[in-house]
């Protein structure tokens, strides 16, 4: 594995999903790549616990 720049769906700013990341996402059964960049996904968590 070798790190992947993907780009957010949000804000559309490239972001970077490194090995380390890839491995835990593997390891925890997740097949698809993440859409969002860190700082859109904790904004999203943050509204979602707001509910």
């Amino acid at each position: 594995m070798a790190d992947k720049n993907l780009t957010c769906k949000d804000c559309g700013a490239e972001f970077i999903f490194t090995e380390g990341e890839q491995a835990f996402y593997a390891e925890k059964g997740f097949e698809n790549d993440p859409v969002r960049c860190n700082d859109c996904r904790k904004a999203r968590k943050a509204q979602r616990n707001n509910r």
